[in-house]
């Protein structure tokens, strides 16, 4: 087994209501298409968001152009936020960053070499032989396979400490003059942000006193899915205006073939039920994402609330997204010692990840 020691999201600073976002978005994304407006503006009501936070002014958008320019700022930003998040973890967890063994980056939104787990290393003071796993490509559902994989790790080294930082700075993929449904879908949904989770080994956590902390989960599992015939379900065209959003308007439909059965065999094989789930840790990739998930799953009406909550308040963090749910249900202190719980996400591929864990 592992443990999580502690998880800490952070947010840029610039943060805007859906209504200030949309006014700017309009101009960039529509160009001479204003004729489309309506149709934007309709797409972002109904994304179901209130407010996002970017890595940059609202204005600049305007100006920022250019695949360069906008990976420019995602180093730049992504780097300082990353050190936020994983600096406040780790105080959180009460250790400090000579203490980490393990670092694992994912990311989806921009590309850096050194990566960013590199940029950290002086900048936070992380060991020189800290191993390092810098992860591209994984999209939304990096949040929870970066715990699946951290706990994996950590089965084989149980003294050790992991830590996984994803950063996702969603605004800087935004493609100018693409009036595509996915490109309107996505410019009212994604906003900015980035999460640290500081994880132990089992004797690791037995030495820190973890099982007597309170509110610090264990991993026990993880189980991953691979969906046949999905690779143009969701993703990145790239290009040379950077990165262009795939996403098909299927995507609710497969979370509604697929996810019971998979969740239904991965609790069986631990002798569970859906019935047995204490609390559920669900990325919100939005509100038809999250309708699917819930008939899916035969959930009550409130099994979500802490997921829809963070939709309304700072929207689709991509892979970031599941990792602020889980410090949102942690600090709410709701769950039942003991009991199981189930952190879900999904992404490109089109994939699935389930943790399954112990309050």
């Amino acid at each position: 087994m592992s443990s999580i020691a502690a998880v800490r999201g952070v947010l840029p600073e610039h943060v805007h209501t859906q209504e200030e976002i949309t006014s700017v978005m309009a101009e960039v994304v529509l160009g001479g298409q204003q004729h489309r407006r309506a149709v934007m503006e309709r797409l972002h009501r109904s994304a179901m968001v209130g407010t996002r936070h970017l890595a940059l002014p609202l204005a600049a958008y305007r100006d920022l152009d250019g695949f360069g320019a906008a990976n420019d700022v995602f180093i730049d930003v992504g780097t300082a936020l990353g050190a936020r998040a994983v600096g406040e973890a780790l105080a959180a967890a009460g250790l400090v960053p000579a203490d980490v063994d393990m670092i694992m980056s994912v990311s989806v939104t921009g590309m850096a070499a050194p990566s960013l787990d590199a940029r950290l290393v002086p900048r936070l003071g992380l060991r020189p032989d800290v191993k390092r796993v810098p992860v591209f490509g994984l999209g939304c559902v990096a949040g929870a396979a970066g715990v699946a994989r951290l706990h994996d790790y950590l089965v084989g080294h149980p003294d050790e400490v992991a830590v996984l930082l994803s950063v996702e700075l969603c605004s800087l993929t935004l493609q100018r003059d693409d009036t595509s449904m996915a490109n309107l879908v996505a410019s009212g949904l994604f906003g900015d942000g980035a999460a640290a989770v500081v994880m132990v080994g089992e004797r690791r956590a037995m030495a820190m006193g973890l099982d007597a902390a309170g509110h610090r989960p264990t991993v026990l599992d993880s189980r991953s899915r691979f969906y046949p015939d999905t690779e143009r379900v969701m993703g990145w065209d790239i290009g040379g205006s950077g990165l262009r959003i795939v996403l098909d308007a299927t995507v609710p439909d497969v979370v509604e073939k697929y996810l019971r059965d998979d969740v239904d065999a991965f609790l069986a094989d631990h002798r569970l039920t859906v019935a047995d789930v204490d609390t559920w840790v669900a990325h919100p990739g939005g509100p038809k994402v999250l309708q699917a998930m819930t008939r899916a799953l035969d959930l009550g009406d409130d099994a979500l609330a802490v997921t829809w909550q963070s939709l309304a308040e700072v929207g689709n963090l991509s892979s970031s997204s599941v990792l602020h749910v889980l410090e949102r249900t942690l600090a709410s202190g709701t769950q039942t010692p003991g009991m199981p719980g189930m952190m879900m996400a999904m992404g490109p591929g089109f994939c699935a990840e389930l943790v399954l864990v112990r309050w």
